[in-house]
């Protein structure tokens, strides 16, 4: 199974689907959140518990970096260089 989330290094090219059969039944998606929730009162639940695991320490988030607001500029730089590993933060102030 091959799942596709964003596309940070651009589109993905066409290909022949067929080449997925020749190769054993495998399958590409392309998840959206939106296919996986009922409504907005499970969007809130199921963040609730993933924030609750990040604040009990069971999921770990890795910080890359912290830019000042004003520097977004450079940032998006980062990002598009591939210079990060893990979340960047923007800080206000």
């Amino acid at each position: 199974m091959m799942a596709l989330f964003g596309q940070s290094s651009g589109s993905v090219p066409p290909f022949d689907p067929a080449i997925l059969n020749a190769r054993g039944s495998l399958f590409l998606t392309r998840p959206s959140l939106g296919h996986h929730l009922l409504d907005r009162q499970e969007l809130l639940w199921r963040v609730g518990d993933v924030l609750r695991y990040v604040a009990s320490g069971a999921v770990k988030v890795r910080i890359s970096g912290t830019h000042p607001l004003a520097e977004a500029a450079s940032a998006h730089q980062e990002l598009e260089g591939r210079k990060t590993m893990g979340k960047l933060l923007l800080k206000v102030g």
